[in-house]
């Protein structure tokens, strides 16, 4: 599958979160404002990734989670809310992940994700305990 960005989404600076993804234009809920290729790496290699920056980008991936990929795209750029306009959908054959509205979006908004899965779930995070 092919990469997918919608026209409308940018990247810019956050205070306190370095940078983010923002759309220039309304977007409707229910919307596919991404579909991005990802690159799968073992659970040997994420040892190594866990010790580099790289760790607060990639995601865990596979049916068991024992593996570990990196999005291309705009994915890795999504900074997390509890209860985010956003989500993200794993497609473990086709090595995809994608950007779902779960509302709407007014222009200038930053587009946030939920970084357990579940737009709306409340469970802390790795860097909760920081």
């Amino acid at each position: 599958m092919d990469l997918f960005i919608a026209d409308c989404l940018y990247i810019d600076d956050v205070s306190e979160m370095g940078r983010g993804v923002f759309t220039t234009a309304p977007l409707e809920a229910d919307s596919i404002i991404e579909v991005s290729p990802v690159l799968v790496m073992s659970a040997a290699e994420r040892l190594h990734l866990d010790k580099t920056r790289l760790h607060d980008y990639i995601f865990e991936w596979g049916p068991a989670l024992d593996q570990c990929c990196t999005a291309w795209g705009y994915i890795s750029m999504y900074n997390h809310k509890f209860g985010s306009n956003c989500e993200y959908y794993m497609n473990f054959e086709k090595q995809i992940i994608m950007i779902r509205t779960v509302r709407n979006i007014a222009a200038g908004e930053e587009l946030f994700i939920n970084y357990n899965g579940d737009w709306d779930d409340q469970s802390p995070l790795w860097f909760d305990a920081k």
